[in-house]
């Protein structure tokens, strides 16, 4: 946000506070906003950075660059359609607007991913040495990465001693809502400002379109969702949460990741409504995500090497035709093709689903964990730097408070576990449709009378699985073994 005073000969073009908005695309519970309001006309923009961002990690992915254009429609409507728009380097379009405009201080909420920080380090500098106010707040997280340390001041690696004694016991509690400010007194747009088209965020091809059919994108749509969840999905949260066909998810995570919603206004109001257990559980699912960027902040390299430096030496192998056969969900392994299915059809996948194709990806076909963190990059709705990079770490063993090497989820297990009645599955594999339960998560155990009845032709319509579970167990865990021997 951009703030300035009243002055008795104003330059030219003159301009108001700065408001540099990037992933708090909302106007509750906004610290940046409220106090650029609260001192005088505000000038909000957003910069879409095509500079900073060079790695392909950091790169904002299609499904989420889709989502972006929309959630900025939504706020410019609700600014009155004076949301300033640019594109490319922060730093150099900062100064410009410095250069040409009256502005006496920019605030911006923080942003924690390594690349953020350092951009955002270098504006705050020259801002500083231009005698310019800058104001940064906690818009996203509930406790800054830096405040929650072990007794010795180093890092936490394990996430339960992390949340219940750095966050919960240590720690004063999360930043209280910040109240709305009524009147915001905006500026006209500056003549430099382009439109949300000319950002270039929309895919060019149709995904997009199936994409739309599954969202209400903005802060309104996040609200409305939130209060779904809360009323009806928070209740036996802790149990239900697991079944990807129930409704014990409250698919917020786009909205929290583009900040449509603080998960502030989650933790307090979701604190008497709903039994102790499922609240608790629900507050520790935040917690993971806070986790995820306490991570990526302490330790940044995590973005792109394993954590685990034992993974350095791990025999990943690569193989075109099985990563392909994934990506497209025909593995052969119905809750794994209905996770990857679902994730083309809609931009989202559930969360324990997530683990299974993972899993599937790291231990069973031996790809490189990196491998799916960039295609769950390109295709989800809330792909976020933190929560990716960690939950693909955390399934390959590499990471911090990592799932043990030996722990490989097996799908059909966890498929019978966890779609019992095969609703989900068979909603995004319908050619399994009609196939008996007791055959739907090893389809090659039902005969060949039984496969007619149900219409599938095995083998065409419905892939035969491309690797044996249990085969590609072993030679997973040998492979682990191996490296243990190395690093020893």
């Amino acid at each position: 946000m951009i703030r300035r005073p009243p002055r008795s000969t104003p330059k030219p073009s003159s301009a108001a506070s700065d408001v540099y908005k990037r992933q708090d695309l909302r106007i509750n519970d906004n610290p940046s906003l409220n106090f650029a309001a609260e001192n005088g006309k505000v000038i909000p923009i957003f910069i879409h950075d095509t500079v900073n961002n060079t790695q392909k990690e950091f790169n904002i992915g299609e499904a989420s660059a889709w989502w972006l254009h929309y959630s900025l429609e939504a706020l410019n409507k609700s600014l009155d359609e004076k949301v300033n728009f640019f594109s490319g380097d922060p730093f150099k379009i900062i100064k410009l607007l410095i250069k040409n405009y009256d502005i006496e201080s920019v605030s911006w909420n923080r942003c924690y991913s390594p690349w953020e920080i350092k951009r955002d380090t270098e504006i705050k500098t020259y801002l500083k040495e231009n005698n310019i106010k800058v104001s940064t707040f906690n818009s996203s997280l509930l406790w800054e990465p830096w405040e929650v340390l072990k007794d010795d001041n180093s890092p936490y690696r394990v996430f339960s001693p992390f949340y219940k004694k750095g966050c919960l016991k240590n720690h004063p509690g999360p930043r209280k809502v910040v109240k709305k400010i009524e009147n915001i007194v905006l500026n006209d747009k500056v003549v430099e400002s382009l439109d949300i088209k000319s950002l270039d965020l929309l895919p060019n091809h149709h995904w997009k379109d199936k994409l739309g059919q599954h969202w209400n994108i903005g802060e309104a749509a996040a609200m409305d969702k939130y209060i779904k969840f809360r009323d009806s999905g928070l209740l036996d949260y802790k149990q239900g949460r697991n079944f990807p066909a129930k409704e014990n998810v409250s698919m917020l995570s786009p909205h929290i990741h583009f900040g449509e919603i603080s998960p502030h206004q989650i933790w307090f109001d979701s604190k008497v409504l709903a039994p102790e257990k499922d609240i608790v559980h629900f507050h520790s699912e935040l917690g993971w995500r806070e986790f995820s960027y306490y991570l990526i902040y302490h330790f940044p390299h995590m973005c792109s090497e394993n954590l685990n430096k034992q993974f350095d030496k791990f025999p990943w192998q690569m193989n075109a035709e099985y990563l392909k056969a994934w990506q497209q969900g025909k593995t052969g392994y119905p809750i794994v093709d209905a996770g990857m299915r679902e994730l083309w059809e809609t931009g989202y996948m559930h969360n324990r689903v997530r683990m299974i194709v993972a899993s599937f990806l790291v231990k069973n076909l031996l790809i490189d964990w990196r491998v799916g963190l960039e295609w769950f990059n390109d295709c989800l709705c809330d792909s976020d730097l933190a929560n990716n990079t960690a939950s693909w770490q955390w399934t390959a063993g590499s990471g911090a408070d990592a799932a043990p090497y030996f722990r490989i989820f097996n799908p059909i297990l966890q498929g019978k576990k966890f779609d019992p009645d095969g609703s989900y599955t068979k909603k995004y594999v319908p050619e399994l449709k009609h196939l008996p339960k007791k055959y739907l998560f090893e389809p090659w155990e039902a005969d060949n009378t039984i496969l007619k009845e149900s219409g599938i032709d095995y083998g065409v319509n419905y892939p035969k699985p491309i690797v044996s579970i249990t085969h590609s167990r072993d030679i997973a865990l040998n492979a682990f073994e191996q490296i243990k021997k190395i690093t020893k």
